[in-house]
């Protein structure tokens, strides 16, 4: 499996680019909403800022999570191998446990104020769609980075682990940002296991009392675990509002408009 770690690259983006496309192409055959919006007016932003983050990101970190895993590996750091944890099972808490943290972190985000300003600009997309997934500051992806790599050298996380979980929560997040829907008693049996899109839908509500619920991105069990999960949106999925009262103009569909986000008066 750690051969794997040869074709990082590739793995990452050929999985990257294949979920992308494909639920573009489900979303244009079968939306689950009609956009307020025509795609030309939110996926310049939206498209533009995955790039602004992946420059931002090679400029500032040396290595980024998978590099460190195996600066970790390589001089015996981190509580797996100071137990002496097996690989398997070093793997399997590895993926539960950064799912874990990324919740945790998602949810301290919503929380405080000073998080919540370089967060909210992923809610303020005024539709919901696989491009949605993409639309995060690249303030937050920096002080996320550093959380994940401090986290992978704690753990001592395997590389491969680090690997497939980076390949599996972008996937997931691109699935369950899309503007599509799957029939009811599917749904209702797939989020026990799995994030779907009714399911985050609900946590990009205009609503504050919705926004705060539903964070997981990957794995459903947090939100059940610690009171955090709302099962539909009040006003049904086609008839909820999108993003925030606030920032529905320029700040929200332009990209310089979201680059300022952090920066700008709620009003």
């Amino acid at each position: 499996m750690t051969d794997l770690l040869h074709y990082e690259t590739v793995l990452r983006l050929g999985c990257f680019c294949t979920v992308l496309l494909a639920m573009m192409l489900w979303e244009w055959r079968a939306p689950r909403r009609t956009l307020t919006l025509a795609r030309t007016r939110r996926w310049p932003a939206n498209l533009g800022i995955i790039i602004v983050d992946s420059l931002v990101l090679r400029l500032v970190f040396p290595m980024l999570a998978v590099g460190a895993a195996g600066l970790a590996e390589a001089n015996g750091w981190g509580l797996f191998r100071w137990l002496y944890v097996p690989l398997w099972l070093a793997l399997i808490a590895s993926l539960l446990l950064l799912d874990l943290a990324i919740y945790t972190q998602h949810v301290v985000f919503h929380k405080i104020p000073a998080l919540w300003r370089l967060h909210r600009m992923h809610h303020t997309d005024l539709d919901f769609d696989v491009t949605t997934a993409l639309r995060f500051h690249p303030l937050e992806i920096v002080l996320s980075m550093l959380i994940k790599l401090a986290l992978v050298v704690l753990l001592g996380a395997p590389p491969v682990a680090v690997m497939l979980f980076e390949i599996i929560l972008n996937a997931t997040a691109m699935f369950n940002h899309g503007n599509v829907g799957l029939p009811s008693a599917l749904d209702r049996r797939l989020r026990w296991v799995l994030v779907t899109p009714d399911m985050h839908r609900v946590h990009h509500s205009v609503r504050v009392e919705e926004t705060n619920s539903n964070f997981g991105f990957n794995l459903p069990w947090w939100d059940r675990l610690f009171g955090t999960y709302r099962e539909q949106p009040q006003d049904g999925h086609s008839g909820m509002t999108i993003g925030l009262e606030y920032f529905r103009d320029w700040r929200a569909t332009r990209l310089y408009g979201l680059l300022l986000q952090p920066f700008l008066i709620e009003k």
